[in-house]
């Protein structure tokens, strides 16, 4: 009797949970249905020719397998689980940031999104642009963004900007890289970051005070935190975080404004003009000059683009030279070339010996494809597009997905590698190497970038040397790739050559 009740029980608990698991796999089932039927249905035949992909579950779509990925040791994961799936076609459907999307991972694809103004405008989440700001260069129309470049691009990458920027930014990579090398263990990541933010704002605000920069620096790397998080704004997640430093950013660059407006009446400031002097004269053509909101969301833009990405490609340039002496050895030596050619009335570098440095600037561009600092781009459809026999409907999000053409084994052999003479007699065909963007939206920034790590390299390959203290230490990808120690170094000065 007791067998038969124990075999009854069990068959009931067998029943009970099979018939779980059947109601989790309808529940699966409908989820997984419920992001087609809202997105999909409403395009009529036209659905019949998406890209092929999947838009994950509502709300969440594909963030969830997004971040697993990019929280793992092997972010490119995310976009290779397409690929097994539905094949190699190099655009893809999802569900990212909040917005039925497709993802272009081929040269040809990103070429045409990033270049076709009349099919593709700025795409950016909402949440990127609440912290970026809507009126800086990623939400603002084209016409806007056009002119607003224009006169942005002279002051920052102009030939005669480039020249006058060396002389202070040489001073300072000098003067810091002597501090660095008496201060014991640093974060080179952290201080790199202090330091490049030191530099920008120079050119943005002529501002030096060392107590308001940090304190700036730090808002900054919140706001970065937030960029690329989901846009939940509940205390303890990162965009609630972003957010608030945003809003410290703004309060602290108005006061700013305020003071240069009352400086302007009064023709008390003695200081040279600087970018945002620059900002203050712009004027339309009915006359109308920039509100605070435009100007202060345009500093916000630059002053964060402008440091983050230079402080951290520094970083691994810097450790990718150390990981390989004779890359190392061979930079170094085209450093002393140029000091060594150099008119004995010349004191520091010009822009022209920067130009010479031709090897230094094959590891910098090697070191941006490597990493690719901002691994994708958003853009919008303006009207239904068709590429390579898909359709991209009108308002989907297409997100340039940079870093799998940056890493793609057909375009770069042995991609993972660190090896700056793969670009010897190397001409980078449209479309395959995207480190500041493409189009009429290219990085304004990317020369004084390139501008920033050609100087600091060049004094640290000629006096000194990095020793990591973790150099097993573990990746993070999110927001930017970098150890998770960020890095954590002695700097080393060489001694002086024997006589």
């Amino acid at each position: 009797m007791v067998a038969v009740v124990m075999e009854i029980t069990g068959s009931m608990w067998t029943v009970a949970f099979l018939a779980i698991l059947a109601a989790f796999a309808f529940l699966k089932w409908v989820l997984e249905r419920v992001n087609p039927w809202v997105y999909e249905t409403r395009l009529g035949d036209e659905r019949y020719s998406l890209p092929p992909g999947d838009l994950g579950w509502p709300f969440i779509g594909n963030m969830w397998s997004f971040l697993r990925a990019f929280r793992s040791d092997d972010p490119d994961s995310f976009i290779a689980s397409f690929v097994s799936r539905f094949g190699r076609t190099g655009i893809y459907k999802a569900f990212m940031f909040g917005n039925p999307s497709v993802i272009v991972t081929m040269p040809e694809t990103c070429k045409r999104v990033l270049n076709d103004d009349d099919a593709f405008k700025p795409g950016w989440p909402t949440s990127t642009v609440e912290l970026i700001g809507k009126k800086s260069f990623i939400g603002i129309p084209y016409e806007e963004h056009k002119r607003l470049r224009r006169l942005t691009s002279a002051p920052v990458n102009g030939h005669e900007a480039l020249s006058i920027y060396i002389p202070y930014i040489e001073d300072i990579v000098i003067s810091t890289l002597d501090k660095w090398s008496k201060m014991g263990k640093i974060e080179f990541l952290t201080q790199l970051r202090k330091l490049t933010f030191r530099i920008i704002m120079y050119i943005f605000l002529s501002s030096e005070s060392e107590e308001v920069m940090e304190a700036l620096e730090r808002e900054y790397t919140t706001l970065n935190y937030g960029v690329r998080a989901m846009a939940i704004n509940v205390p303890g997640f990162a965009y609630y975080k972003a957010l608030k430093a945003r809003k410290n950013l703004v309060a602290a660059f108005q006061s700013v404004v305020n003071e240069r407006r009352s400086q302007r009446k009064t023709n008390k400031s003695t200081k040279k003009k600087d970018m945002l002097d620059a900002l203050m004269d712009v004027k339309d053509e009915k006359g109308e000059t920039l509100d605070d909101e435009e100007i202060i969301d345009i500093m916000l833009m630059y002053l964060n683009a402008g440091h983050e990405s230079s402080g951290h490609t520094t970083m691994w340039a810097t450790i990718f030279l150390q990981q390989h002496p004779e890359f190392l050895e061979k930079a170094k030596a085209e450093q002393e070339r140029i000091v060594k050619k150099r008119p004995p009335t010349q004191k520091g570098l010009t822009l022209k010996d920067i130009r010479e440095m031709e090897y230094l600037s094959k590891v910098i561009d090697e070191t941006l494809r490597l990493i690719t600092f901002s691994l994708m781009v958003f853009r919008e459809a303006k009207t239904d597009v068709k590429i390579s026999g898909y359709t991209i409907p009108k308002g989907w999000k297409v997100l340039a997905w940079f870093r799998s053409i940056h890493l793609d084994p057909e375009i770069y052999p042995n991609p993972k590698e660190f090896d700056p003479s793969r670009w010897d007699d190397y001409n980078a065909k449209a479309g395959t190497f995207l480190p500041f963007g493409a189009g009429s939206r290219l990085c304004p920034g990317n020369d004084l970038a390139k501008l920033e790590i050609s100087i600091f390299l060049h004094h640290f390959l000629l006096n000194y040397q990095l020793e990591r203290l973790n150099p097993e230490s573990k990746i993070r990808y999110l927001p930017h790739t970098r150890p998770h120690d960020n890095c954590l170094a002695v700097i080393k000065k060489n001694l002086p050559s024997p006589p």
